[in-house]
């Protein structure tokens, strides 16, 4: 007898459920009070203010996490066109005491560097570095 009330109360409660659930979702509305759909209304309203806010609350989060890995990636491109500026002088003076030992090829500043570059034609990299004031605005901020 008491599993028999039990089963009735909660097909009672599902049923109720469902048809809050199609209230809710704008189904069977027909026979609801103005007072009623004005209730139904300012349940939706809440319940989408809830999820702007947090939308939004995931929004500013990722655009966080994005401006830091953006400011790791600027930093790392700082660094890696300076070893590249380093590698280049280094290759201009490997070529400055290669030719200056060789009598025979005497060859001025201009255009020993112009032979370094001719000699690492082919595995130049093209760094170009991004304007610091673009960085450093949104880095304090």
């Amino acid at each position: 007898m008491f599993w028999q009330r039990e089963a009735a109360t909660l097909r009672q409660e599902l049923h109720s459920l469902q048809e809050n659930h199609r209230q809710l979702m704008g189904e069977k509305l027909n026979g609801l009070s103005v007072n009623e759909l004005h209730n139904i209304e300012s349940r939706l309203e809440m319940s989408l203010r809830g999820i702007r806010t947090k939308k939004e609350q995931m929004l500013t989060d990722e655009i966080k996490e994005l401006t830091k890995k953006r400011n790791l990636i600027h930093h790392e491109n700082l660094e890696l066109s300076r070893k590249v500026q380093r590698i280049h002088q280094e290759n201009i003076e490997l070529h400055k005491k290669a030719y200056a030992t060789s009598s025979s090829n005497v060859l001025g500043l201009g255009e020993l560097e112009d032979a370094a570059d001719a000699s690492n034609a082919q595995v130049r990299l093209q760094l170009s570095q991004p304007e610091q004031s673009c960085y450093d605005s949104a880095s304090k901020s």
